[in-house]
């Protein structure tokens, strides 16, 4: 009973990373059809919609469920239930207003947005389209960080699936409705870029209508799940009550840095667009032409790059209430085994993942969505040493902050954002490097924070990192793993075709890697138990006999 309980963070994360690869398969699979409705130039404008809301959401409500999970986690923790459901209340008096604002405030600066601040004129229309989700999804955060808070992922990861399924279906009926209506407009206007804009700013629909669906979904179970959580405040016997006041400094304290720090990690990609743009204009590129480049970047590699990224994205907001749990007890060994565990899980997963998408970068590409250009392939094989990265600066973020270290992420990533730019604009203005500029910068920014993070992990938590099992093992797998790969794919895809060869190399590719880590004794029987459907993995692995 215990070892499940102490794994269980982990379960959850799985839970929930399950989830978010799902649904970031959807949001990938409808990204292709979509892209051959607005084309690569439309990609661009929906890319920087969504990137623009991405970043007004982290500032008005986005990280409430970190928040919220961690405040309520701590008071749970104590059997204080009545406390926790305070908390619960005032984020939800608070998201209301705030959210309320910046939807307000995004409609009515869409312009000033799209045509001063990223150099992308077209993309106002999606933004105004999406800042009523603003207010939605500020609710939406704080009902999934009161389930997060209680140690169940399980109504966040499939409001996230549903969420994703609307969202797909709506955005590309939406995409191809206004794209007709744009094509209208471009004619009377003499300027063709009328028409995938409108294209992109009807795919921003599917985000109103799926964020409402979510919304709905959940709501019904909170209404259901209340039933049961009435009776333990009814047995909360704690005298201390938490004035509103407390609440609401406890609240904004944890989440302003943690704000804070989000925005500097996700902003990077806006400051990209908007340097990339300026830069490539006085370079004699024209707008259509930089706008396809950022397209192929933005709405096929960071697309694809995403799904496997889901995994420490989810892992990381799972672990915050497992760690801050955990610090308030004391309980220094088991935090610290904790995040030992969620790194080397992070690792063993994502290595492979980086390395079969460099190994395999075109076919991908074109089984994808049909881009078979040297570009789209470059991009992939540069930019998949970013996805390492990223994962693991996003999950030793959620490490500091899980232990209330909230300040250090925030100055990590202040220091990482500043060299970023450096080296964007000099790989851009010096180096002539192009969108690969933009490559490396990014690279740079993630292995900083990563640097940085560890340096904090180690001082605060005392943490030594263990690095055959997390780290070489699953390198050297995975480079077997890539030949295996790359030469199943060659030796097929003159007999079966690219699609047929590229799912055949995945497969195979992916047997002989768990093979490898399992002969390296990269994972234990133990280990693997621990997972998700484990004991059925178990059972594989000893049939084959590959454990004993």
């Amino acid at each position: 009973m215990g070892k499940k309980k102490n794994n269980n963070y982990l379960v959850q994360g799985t839970i929930l990373t399950a989830a978010s690869i799902i649904a970031r398969v959807i949001g990938m699979i409808y990204r292709i059809p979509l892209t051959n409705i607005i084309g690569q130039e439309g990609n661009s404008y929906y890319s920087t919609a969504n990137e623009i809301y991405t970043i007004l959401l982290l500032i008005s409500s986005f990280n409430l469920p970190l928040a919220v999970s961690k405040l309520i986690s701590e008071r749970l923790n104590n059997r204080e239930y009545k406390n926790a459901y305070r908390v619960f209340r005032c984020a939800l008096k608070l998201s209301i207003p705030v959210g309320a604002v910046f939807s307000i405030v995004t409609f009515l600066g869409a312009e000033f947005i799209a045509k001063d601040l990223v150099h992308n004129e077209m993309a106002v229309y999606g933004i105004r389209i999406l800042s009523p989700a603003l207010f939605l999804v500020a609710i939406l955060g704080v009902v999934r960080g009161f389930f997060q808070g209680h140690g169940n992922m399980v109504p966040t990861a499939v409001s996230q699936v549903i969420e994703q399924v609307v969202n797909a279906v709506v955005s590309v009926a939406g995409a191809a409705i206004m794209i007709g209506i744009g094509a209208g407009i471009a004619q009377t206007q003499n300027n063709p870029s009328f028409e995938p804009a409108f294209g992109a700013a009807g795919a921003t629909i599917g985000t109103i209508v799926s964020v409402s669906v979510a919304l709905l979904f959940l709501g019904v179970i909170y209404v259901s799940y209340m039933k049961r959580y009435k009776r333990k405040m009814h047995r909360d016997k704690t005298r201390r009550r938490e004035s509103s006041h407390k609440i609401y400094r406890a609240i904004i304290v944890t989440i302003v840095p943690v704000v804070l720090s989000s925005v500097l990690y996700n902003i990077t990609t806006i400051l990209d667009q908007s340097i990339f743009n300026s830069v490539l204009a006085t370079q004699g590129y024209s707008s259509q032409q930089y706008n396809i480049i950022w397209g192929t970047y933005s709405g096929e590699f960071r697309v694809l790059m995403n799904v496997p990224l889901a995994l420490a994205s989810c892992l990381a907001p799972s672990i915050v209430p497992s760690l801050a749990a955990a610090w308030a007890a004391k309980d220094r060994r088991g935090a610290k085994r904790k995040t030992g565990e969620a790194i080397r899980y992070t690792m063993v997963i994502t290595i492979p993942c980086a390395v079969g998408m460099m190994v395999l970068a075109s076919p991908i590409m074109q089984m994808l969505f049909h881009d078979g250009d040297s570009l789209a392939e470059g991009i992939m094989q540069a930019g998949s040493p970013m996805l390492i990265l990223f994962a693991l600066s996003t999950l030793t973020t959620g490490v500091l902050q899980g232990i209330g270290k909230m300040k250090i992420p925030l100055i990590n990533t202040a220091v990482a954002l500043v060299i970023h730019v450096v080296v964007l604009y000099l790989s851009l203005r010096v180096g002539g490097m192009n969108i690969y500029g933009v490559i490396l910068a990014n690279t740079v920014f993630a292995f900083v924070i990563c640097i940085l993070n560890a340096v904090a992990v180690k001082r605060y938590l005392r943490y030594r990192q263990e690095v055959v099992k997390t780290f070489l093992v699953p390198i050297l797998s995975s480079i077997v793993m890539g030949v295996a790969a790359w030469g199943v794919h060659t030796v097929l895809v003159g007999i079966v075709g690219n699609i047929v060869a590229t799912i055949l190399a995945i497969l195979i590719a992916a047997i002989i890697y768990f093979i490898l880590l399992i002969r390296l004794r990269g994972v234990s029987a133990r280990e693997i138990a621990s997972f998700p459907k484990g004991d059925l993995l178990v059972a594989l692995a000893r049939r084959f006999h590959l454990i004993g």
